[in-house]
């Protein structure tokens, strides 16, 4: 008997990563507007909002496209709105930043899909982000 509650266990957290792993990212869900004006961490996510310079937002991409396991989901520089997938090394959770520029700002919003707390993960991810552009 315990073998089989092992066994079903053991199905079900294969089956739990390979959602992670394999469920679909709709761009039209993840690729919207950013609407804050200002800089905010929450639960799962940071916000980040600066003043718009000539060429940031090709440099945000740029930066963006750099990190490991990140690639773009939708939209471009030409767009003003891009919007990337970056996933966790072991499990491959999957983190959205949406990064652009309206209104003479360039807006940074990154979250997690999954769960209610990214542990920062974001908020740190945007730290380095703005300090490779910045510096």
């Amino acid at each position: 008997m315990l073998f089989w509650i092992v066994a079903l266990v053991a199905v079900l957290a294969v089956a739990a990563v390979a959602y992670v792993r394999l469920a679909p990212s709709d761009p039209a869900r993840w690729n919207q507007p950013v609407a804050a004006t200002e800089d905010k961490d929450f639960g799962n996510g940071a916000i980040r909002v600066l003043p718009a310079t000539d060429g940031l937002l090709a440099r945000l991409d740029a930066a963006m496209q750099a990190l490991p396991r990140t690639q773009v989901l939708a939209g471009s520089v030409a767009d003003g709105r891009i919007t990337y997938v970056t996933r966790t090394p072991t499990i491959g959770f999957p983190d959205y930043t949406t990064i652009e520029q309206t209104d003479g700002q360039v807006r940074l919003l990154a979250r997690s899909r999954f769960g209610s707390s990214d542990m920062g993960v974001n908020a740190k991810r945007l730290k380095g982000l703005l300090a490779a552009v910045q510096g």
